[in-house]
């Protein structure tokens, strides 16, 4: 409690301090206008990224903002439906006569800004393989969760335990391999984990960056597969109150769920809240209900903050707590899934919005504070983060809880960005986390108690000069994990183990001319082994093993190489892309066949091991758009992982990938935006497999989705949209499912559990102003 206590008055004295900071300012305003007619353009966005700020244009085109820093140099994006979104490099201290000329497209994403590197970057100057997930595809596109509306991007996929929990997957890695990030702060909530998701409010997220990667330059260990970068929207532009109703109801699992967001900015003082809330009772595959897999969600957040003429500072705090249920399969003689008397379900029972028991209950409470400092001639951006995750395994009503892991993160990541002289943008950064975590206070026990400290610096340079761009860095990182003896049900002897690793990255971008450009990557990265590799020794039960850690596991160590191409003009974009990933000392777990008896029942026994690992793969993307009305998206992702030391697959690779989905557009009075889309998602058979995975067969689904957002009044809009997944009602297995046969039960390896059935989801986005 002291360290908290310590940290919320070093974080509450950082947001104070910040706001004392003095710079000279000066107004920064332009006009936007169509390039071919010279008439403003009313209504479009201008954003400055590395200021989190943003203005509309004015019945006349024309912009302000009234905070602008008189020095500086800093990436603008400026952007109109129909149109090519731009982005330029502008010196505040020189802006001049500054006049936007935007080109019509159907293609709008011409040029997206990219945040999660060392500094905002347009992607095609950008040599890391990045993808953009906006809202609207978040909300509108049929899926079950926010992992779940990313995993179409090429390259991603997600581990799922029902529609409720997905972990993502990026070109074949996982778990702790996978970077989240959100509020600019590494989410820490024992992503080790099977059996939760990431705790995050969907509703929240207003775009989503997959970097895919080694990214272990910008956050150290753990970044091997890649980063997914969840990002909140921009605050409210300066003297305006605004906000957002959402709800949704999918006929599946009778998923209903509700976002309330308000947000305003007086004078550079900015603040927001959020409340959201789902709940679901149990879904229903094509052949049945699967019984206790329903949730309830609920989630808070808030934020204020300063923009001014030195930079901003925002504090945001946010809670999230979930209740899922589990459950043990089980079969009678007829094929029902049966409670552990032998009772099949009832159907008020799957209809049951109450979550029964055994379930888990999931708590995560988040402080960030979050930065940007003009300092001299740079500026310093800087993170500080206390995250509080706590999970209960919960067996039976009134007992305490079987599991309980509790754990506390402190972070903090500060960059400096120098100033740019003669295409030359040097920055430097370090960063660090301590976790405290308690995790012996339940029935059981399956890691032990543990301290983690983490510290690392980086030095990065970006050079760009005509079409070619360079990027190189280099970083060092230091972990000691601290384990606590405990003597209980399981033992855990005491432990301490340091690691220390330099790793480094260079990249090359070549724009050819505005349509085509290349862009290529050579990385290494590290990841520590976490708690759970180093140190398990009790069951698991939310995945009905029991686990073995190895306290003398090594570091494992990436090296990857990739490369695309990228084209796009007026009426096609596409991409084509390849990588390669060398890992040493790749962890794994497996089983021996061995079994250990606790509480009269018989556990197979995994131990965790490590061997050296190759990946490969390709991505690529299609979109044509023959007519301004049609649209035709493709996207194929394949990857291929074996065990270099004994020539075997790796287990928990997706199989390869081919998403198609025509859309039509049509213009209809009182109306915008309007969309009907058909889509087809293909699966391929997965047959490169671990020993004790099972192959999975391919299969195909059918998705279709209907919207439009209509105009209530002048100032008053509303969108309605229906979302379509699996409407054949398919019944298949995904090979990344854990309710697939072989990987449910070691006792029945028969057993298992189909994908979710169909499911339509409706629902309604109300975005209304109430000062402007």
């Amino acid at each position: 409690m002291k360290k908290l206590h310590l940290f919320l008055v070093v974080l509450l004295s950082a947001f104070i301090f910040t706001s004392t900071f003095a710079a000279d300012i000066a107004e920064f305003k332009g006009k936007i206008i169509d390039a071919d007619t010279k008439l403003p353009l009313p209504g479009a966005s201008i954003t400055i990224p590395d200021l989190r700020t943003s203005a509309t244009a004015n019945q006349n085109g024309e912009f302000i903002f009234r905070n602008a820093p008189a020095h500086g140099r800093f990436l603008v994006q400026v952007s109109y439906i129909g149109y090519k979104t731009i982005t330029q490099s502008i010196d505040f201290s020189n802006p001049g006569k500054l006049e936007f000329a935007l080109q019509p497209s159907v293609i709008e994403g011409r040029e997206v800004v990219i945040t999660g590197s060392a500094s905002s970057s347009d992607n095609r100057k950008n040599s890391t393989s990045v993808s953009t997930v906006s809202k609207a595809d978040l909300l509108y596109r049929p899926s079950t969760n926010l992992i779940d509306a990313i995993s179409r991007v090429p390259g991603v996929s997600e581990i799922t335990t029902g529609p409720a929990i997905s972990k993502p997957v990026i070109r074949g890695l996982s778990y702790n391999r996978v970077v989240t990030l959100n509020d600019g702060v590494k989410q820490q909530g024992q992503q080790w984990g099977d059996e939760h998701g990431i705790e995050i409010d969907q509703y929240s997220a207003d775009r989503v960056e997959i970097l895919r990667g080694p990214a272990s330059l910008m956050y150290g260990s753990d970044a091997l597969g890649g980063v997914i970068n969840i990002l909140d929207g921009l605050p409210a532009p300066d003297g305006t109150l605004r906000g957002e109703f959402l709800t949704n109801y999918a006929t599946n699992n009778g998923m209903s769920g509700s976002s309330l967001m308000l947000q305003g900015n007086e004078n550079g003082f900015i603040y927001k809240a959020r409340g959201s809330y789902k709940n679901a009772y149990s879904y229903q595959t094509p052949t049945e209900y699967v019984p206790n897999s329903g949730f309830n969600e609920t989630n808070f957040e808030g934020q204020i903050g300063l923009n001014k003429k030195w930079g901003y500072a925002h504090l945001d705090a946010s809670s999230f707590r979930t209740n899922i249920g589990f459950y043990e399969p089980k079969r009678n003689d007829a094929g029902q899934l049966v409670d552990a008397d032998g009772n099949p379900f009832t159907d008020a029972q799957n209809k049951d919005r109450t979550v029964a028991y055994p379930k888990q209950d999931v708590r995560h409470y988040k402080l960030a504070l979050n930065s940007n400092i003009l300092l001299g001639e740079g500026s310093l951006k800087a993170t500080l983060g206390y995250q509080h995750n706590l999970r209960r395994e919960l067996g039976t009503a009134g007992e305490g809880p079987n599991l309980f892991l509790n754990s506390y993160t402190y972070s903090y990541d500060l960059k400096y960005s120098f100033k740019e002289i003669n295409g030359w943008a040097p920055v430097v950064g370090v960063s660090g986390e301590y976790i405290h975590s308690v995790n012996t206070k339940g029935k059981e026990q399956l890691i032990p108690d543990f301290d983690s400290q983490a510290f690392g610096g980086f030095a990065f340079v970006k050079k760009t000069w005509n079409e070619d761009t360079f990027n190189a860095g280099i970083r060092f990182d230091y972990r000691k994990m601290t384990g606590k003896e405990f003597t209980g049900e399981s033992d855990y002897p005491a432990f301490t183990n340091k690691f220390s690793h330099v790793t480094g990255a260079l990249g090359y971008t070549h724009e050819f001319n505005d349509a085509l450009s290349f862009k290529a990557n050579a990385g290494s990265a590290f990841r520590a082994p976490n708690i759970a590799e180093l140190a398990s020794n009790g069951v698991h039960e939310g995945v009905f093993r029991y686990e073995v850690g190895n306290p003398n596991l090594k570091p494992e160590q990436s090296y990857q190489f990739d490369a695309s191409f990228d084209y796009q003009n007026q009426y096609v974009s596409a991409s084509l892309g390849g990588f390669a990933n060398y890992i040493n000392n790749y962890i794994y777990y497996n089983t021996n066949g061995q079994t250990k008896t606790v509480d009269g029942r018989d556990f197979p026994v995994y131990n965790f091991v490590q061997n050296n690992a190759f990946l490969r793969g390709v991505e690529a993307s299609l979109t044509l758009h023959p007519v301004s009305f049609i649209h035709f998206e493709n996207g194929f992702s394949y990857t291929r992982a074996t065990n270099r030391t004994t020539n075997q697959s790796l287990p928990f690779i997706p199989a390869a990938t081919l998403h198609n989905e025509l859309r039509f557009e049509p213009t209809l009075r009182g109306t915008s935006h309007s969309y009907v889309s058909v889509g087809i998602d293909n699966y391929f058979k997965q047959t490169k497999i671990d020993s004790f995975e099972t192959p999975t067969s391919g299969y195909t689904l059918l998705n279709a989705s209907v919207g439009t957002t209509l105009k209530l009044s002048k100032n008053q809009d509303i969108t309605v949209y229906v979302a379509g997944k699996n409407l054949l009602n398919k019944a298949y297995y995904d090979h990344l499912s854990r309710f697939k046969p072989g990987r449910l039960s070691d006792e029945d390896p028969t057993l298992g559990i189909y994908n979710m059935g169909r499911n339509i989801t409706f629902g309604v986005n109300i975005p209304f102003t109430l000062k402007k």
